[in-house]
């Protein structure tokens, strides 16, 4: 009978945990919630660079007294124009949107905010993304709830649409609206 080198199944049961590892995580509740380490928290600073010819985003405007969005968006985003049209009708109903457009051109950005419409109330320019990284974005984009008072309420990575946005971000907004 032939004999088995301990070092010939150590492999092969390593695998097999890290396997058995994964499967767990992601079996986990809440395995796709990226919760931002900013909820219940003031807002992050931004950046005072405007996109040219839009309003600067002021830490004024993070604590206006009333419920707001800060939505992280860039022209060459997709996803981003995916959402565009929720935001103009999120716009058109009352609701404030703040905006930071990141790792963008400005003639893009402004190209693209001139031809699809432009529902946000102020638009900072952050080429670098260094307001991104400062809020914890992760790839646009990303919308965040902001209480009257400027604190973060919830944090919200990926498109405004579908199923998600209804049972996930509009319930979200709604409890907001309501305290």
């Amino acid at each position: 009978m032939a004999k088995i080198s301990p070092l010939m199944v150590l492999p092969p049961v390593i695998f097999a945990a890290f396997g058995a590892m994964a499967y767990m995580g992601l079996g986990r509740e809440g395995a796709n919630d990226l919760e931002s380490v900013f909820i219940g928290k003031p807002a992050p600073d931004v950046t005072t660079q405007a996109l040219p010819g839009y309003p600067a985003l002021t830490r004024d405007m993070l604590e206006s007294g009333e419920i707001k969005l800060v939505n992280f968006w860039a022209s060459w985003c997709p996803p981003c124009r995916a959402e565009h049209p929720q935001l103009l009708e999120m716009q058109a109903d009352g609701l404030t949107i703040l905006s930071v457009n990141f790792k963008d051109k400005a003639a893009q950005a402004t190209k693209y905010l001139e031809d699809e419409g432009n529902p946000f109330a102020a638009v900072a320019f952050d080429p670098q993304g260094r307001t991104a990284i400062d809020w914890g974005v992760t790839a646009p984009p990303e919308t965040f709830i902001l209480d009257r008072d400027g604190t973060v309420l919830f944090r919200y990575a990926g498109p405004l649409i579908g199923a998600d946005l209804e049972h996930r971000f509009l319930p979200a907004l709604e409890k907001a609206q309501g305290e």
